[in-house]
């Protein structure tokens, strides 16, 4: 009878039991290059993990709202989730937001919305994240507005905003110009955020949504670190220093249930860019530092006994723990229901509390490092994610791979591989494939009413009639003359939205520019 093989998510085959592995002789220490145990020499002794729990719907009242809740349930920063309106650069009011207004995200339109959405929250004590990217810099502009609304020192505020486009033409879709005018929409980022906002990280380059879309552990962070080095690449084009943008930029990974694939994947991560920014050019320690916020699996919850998904979260959650995370955002157990109810937000965030504080899993720097099979499989995971990185480079980088459709292609390729083996049961999906029950959903879901897209449009209507609509137009042409230039586009994007140009208008100002990438 020939032995059973069994193999990792990302196709890597597991030995039945492993030896001493290279890396634990080589004595790498957490804290220094290559960083592979970690970013810092203490990790979550000197300091936890930010838990960071991603919410936003309907309107900016409601979202408002929301977020008082999770902060006064422990929650150390907010992550703003944004309407498909919102991403894509259109009004609440305009035709094609018709049906989608408040439903994925908080719908935001106006700096006034941005006020709402943050009223009574001290911009300078909270860290906020935005999942924001074609529209990232004008997002970015509204809180910075309502920064200086505030009095706040905008040297000490600080965030991340998403911002990453090269994902979106990838895998995710939420994209509005052509890649190389949006590559220099975030190059004006990095190079305005760097003078007046030090603190604010400008990009979170996202495997997030790579996984999402059916992709292996390993192609996630091939292809997230070479989509990374593309924005490097771009930034030292424009003269940039390396050494000042490449602090700043943070990574963004998804955590699926392959416990050990999952810390090693982080692991390796760590230990690729660190070397790839040294061979870029990067003498600055903290430079080299691949810093990431870890969401949960949404593609591995189940809407089958959805009671189960709490106990995915809490391995997926272990895994970003024990891969030394920087922040972390957990799912609700309903989110494959609908948008979570503030019992199940409460309960994904309390599994962080429970993993921190009774698990002693943050209480040893890097626990799994010297396993003989975490070692190996870091090792795997590292030499097959930069065989995929090579096959790239030699296209000429990223935009190349996603302009030929190659990345697309693997990850459809790794999408359709993964479901037929649980349609034909070789992939135990518990309660969807096997131990399934009869079922009656007493999960009650949380649902958001049409009547927002009104509510949005009636505001803007009276923002409209209050505002200097000779300013706003030649605030507009401004924005249009400064894209056709090489100017920085922040500055002007800042003073637009401070005199109540909305969302849309701004989008459209470089739509007539750059066009839309079809």
């Amino acid at each position: 009878m020939s032995e059973k093989k069994c193999f990792t998510d990302s196709g890597i085959e597991i030995n039945k039991v492993y030896y001493a592995a290279p890396t634990t002789e080589q004595k790498e220490i957490p804290g220094e290059f290559p960083y592979t145990r970690g970013v810092q020499p203490d990790m979550y002794r000197g300091k936890l993990w930010t838990m960071r729990q991603y919410a936003g719907f309907s309107t900016a009242e409601e979202s408002n709202k929301r977020y008082h809740f999770l902060l006064s349930q422990g929650v150390m920063g907010l992550s703003v989730a944004f309407d498909l309106p919102t991403q894509i650069g259109y009004d609440s009011d305009h035709s094609l937001s018709e049906g989608e207004v408040g439903k994925v995200g908080v719908a935001i339109d106006s700096l006034e919305d941005m006020e709402t959405l943050f009223s009574g929250i001290n911009l300078e004590q909270v860290s906020t994240s935005m999942t924001i990217n074609s529209t990232g810099f004008i997002l970015l502009a509204f809180y910075v507005a309502l920064a200086k609304k505030q009095g706040a020192d905008l040297k000490k505020i600080s965030g991340t905003i998403q911002n990453d486009i090269l994902k979106e033409y990838a895998a995710r879709g939420t994209y509005i110009y052509p890649p190389k005018p949006s590559m220099r929409i975030i190059t004006d980022i990095f190079e305005w955020c760097a003078k007046e906002v030090p603190k604010w990280n400008t990009i979170s380059i996202s495997g997030y949504h790579i996984r999402e879309a059916g992709s292996t552990a390993v192609q996630e962070i091939a292809f997230t670190l070479s989509n990374g080095k593309a924005y490097v690449q771009a930034a030292l084009a424009k003269g940039l220093d390396i050494n000042v943008f490449g602090k700043r930029l943070s990574f963004f990974f998804n955590a699926h249930n392959n416990l050990f694939e999952e810390v090693a994947k982080f692991r390796a991560a760590r230990r690729m860019w660190a070397t790839m920014m040294k061979d870029l050019g990067a003498t600055d320690e903290k430079a080299m530092m691949l810093r990431f916020h870890t969401q949960t699996g949404g593609a591995t919850l189940t809407a089958q006994q959805p009671l189960n998904n709490i106990c995915r979260v809490t391995i997926q959650t272990l895994s970003a723990v024990l891969g030394g995370t920087q922040s972390l955002h957990t799912n609700g157990y309903d989110e494959a229901l609908s948008l979570p109810t503030e019992d199940a937000a409460r309960v994904a965030l309390r599994t962080q509390q429970i993993v921190a504080f009774e698990s002693g899993a943050s209480d040893t720097v890097d626990p799994l490092a010297g396993s003989y099979f975490v070692e190996s499989l870091t090792n795997e995971i590292e030499a097959k994610a930069l065989a995929l990185i090579a096959k790239m480079d030699a296209m000429g980088g990223s935009v190349s791979a996603i302009e030929s459709g190659f990345m697309q292609d693997e990850i459809a390729r790794s999408a359709y591989e993964y479901q037929r083996n649980i349609e034909s049961g070789e992939k135990i999906i518990v309660g969807v494939n096997k131990f399934q029950v009869k079922e009656t959903n007493t999960i009650p879901g949380f649902k958001i009413d049409d009547s927002i897209r009104t509510i949005q449009s009636d505001k803007l209507k009276e923002l409209r009639s209050k505002r200097d609509q000779e300013k706003v137009t030649m605030l507009l042409q401004a924005i249009e003359n400064t894209a056709r230039s090489t100017e920085n586009l922040m500055p002007i994007v800042v003073e637009a939205v401070e005199n109540l140009c909305t969302l849309g208008e701004i989008s459209d100002a470089l739509r007539r520019v750059y066009g839309e990438y079809k």
